[in-house]
């Protein structure tokens, strides 16, 4: 099976793939809410802080790992380290979770592209648009069989010619729309004086006022989960995407290449996202729109730009739809790989059926919003309904878990050794070994360990 195994065609394919699983929904959405709510330019220094140090060490392990074992992640933790192999049901578990409710969320995006597409971008600004969108009976579950469906016809073509064709199509032209809306946020001019510059000073420059060690803590671990959302770790992509990366390529130079590309994207969403927010709505709108910045906050700053707001929520949506699309295709494709080598099946049968219980899960959470409504208080004391629960249990719970076990499983039972001699196989240079050794073995498990027991409730924040 190893020997037929696909594999990107070059070392870009696969950086570019990466790439594009790592910027989605989390870099564009997640990240801007969270830096407005976190302090701006304080949570930056610490998201990259922790990019360059966890962030890293968590690439670098999950590529590795794929391309030693040349697996997926339901069976290479298992090949490595045979009492492991709950850890690959674990991360396989994950992306299973994810995929439903991310085709969901794909499928919003789509029903605000064509929205504002159409001209009607002013309609999306109205209080009520998003929520009498989302809890109609049919018009989410139609958006979601198309997303599902885009996603599956691109896995179905397999690495090179579905996935690695279409990253090296998006991914440049998602940058240069994320650049230009950049650059047009910068510009604009607004309300009471304000501009997009301020905002960007405000998006930024590090502001300790009214932060406490409470509060930076809060900040620290908001971060690190955005890790998780961004660099695609934990969820068995990074591990499948490394297993049909090649031997003779330098998988340290391309992490860098990733690291740099979704730290670039999403710093970007930032300067697209919080000046215009905060000519707009100011600076307590901008902190305050929270998980609703995209659907909710955004549609308001377009209205208020006349015509050209149709024309630029157009193209802002089309870009997260983009965006969208290539994490939902990696997404797929690690539970596919893991149907395949655990099972022996056919990719065409992977995909079909992960795709129909894809596709069952997803109308239930669709239902979530109306017939099916309920609410649930949760560990961490949020209050949430079926896809809040889902998210949940695989971001808070699965994915710190699959971590904490793979900094154990390399930090203490393989060692890290196993790893840099990966890493290292054709002669590169490890530049940060001694980093990677340290992170792996004590700082990561116990930073992990903090998360988890924040997300669980034990840990009152």
């Amino acid at each position: 099976m190893n020997e037929k195994r696909n594999s990107f065609s070059s070392s870009l394919g696969f950086v570019l793939a990466a790439a594009g699983s790592a910027v989605g929904l989390g870099n564009i959405w997640r990240f801007p809410y969270l830096a407005a709510k976190d302090g701006g330019g304080l949570f930056l220094v610490i998201y990259l802080i922790l990019a360059l140090t966890f962030g890293f060490t968590m690439i670098v392990s999950e590529t590795a790992i794929g391309r030693k074992t040349k697996q997926s992640a339901l069976t290479a933790y298992g090949t490595l380290h045979k009492p492991s192999r709950w850890i690959g049901i674990f991360a396989c578990l994950v992306p299973f979770m994810i995929l439903p409710y991310y085709c969901i969320i794909g499928g919003w995006v789509l029903k605000y592209a064509l929205t504002f597409i159409t001209g009607n971008g002013l309609a999306a600004a109205d209080d009520s648009y998003f929520g009498t969108f989302i809890t109609d009976l049919a018009q989410p579950i139609i958006f979601d069989i198309i997303f599902l469906a885009a996603t599956a016809i691109i896995i179905y073509q397999g690495v090179n010619k579905g996935i690695e064709s279409l990253s090296k199509i998006l991914m440049p032209i998602l940058l240069v729309l994320v650049i230009g809306i950049a650059i047009f946020s910068l510009t604009i001019k607004e309300n009471e004086g304000r501009s997009g510059l301020d905002g960007l000073k405000v998006y930024v420059i590090p502001s300790l006022t009214g932060m406490n060690a409470k509060s930076i803590f809060i900040t620290i671990l908001d971060a690190m989960g955005q890790l998780f959302y961004s660099i695609s770790v934990a969820m068995g992509i990074m591990i499948t995407y490394g297993s049909y990366f090649k031997d003779d390529s330098n998988l340290l130079k391309s992490v860098n290449q990733i690291e740099i590309f979704d730290t670039l994207v999403a710093f970007l969403a930032g300067i697209m996202i919080i000046p215009a927010v905060y000519v707009f709505l100011g600076e307590e709108g901008m902190r305050s729109s929270g998980p609703g910045l995209m659907f909710k906050a955004l549609p308001k700053v377009f209205s208020q730009m006349g015509f050209m707001g149709n024309i630029i929520g157009a193209i802002f949506f089309i870009m997260v739809l983009f965006a969208a699309l290539t994490s939902a295709m990696s997404v797929l494709e690690a539970i596919v790989a893991s149907l395949i080598d655990c099972f022996g099946w056919s990719r065409k049968k992977a995909v079909l059926i992960e795709t129909a219980i894809a596709l069952v899960i997803g109308i239930i959470i669709c239902l979530g919003y109306n017939i099916l409504y309920f609410e649930l208080t949760l560990p961490n004391g949020s209050v949430a309904q079926i896809l809040d629960i889902m998210d949940y249990i695989s971001n808070q719970i699965f994915m710190p878990v699959v971590a904490i076990g793979t900094c154990i499983l390399i930090g203490w039972l393989i060692k890290p050794e196993t790893i840099i001699q990966e890493a290292t196989k054709n002669g590169e240079a490890f530049g940060r070994k001694k980093l990677f050794i340290i992170m792996i073995k004590y700082i990561a498990p116990v930073m992990l360990f903090a998360l988890l027991m924040g997300s669980l409730g034990i840990l009152k924040l």
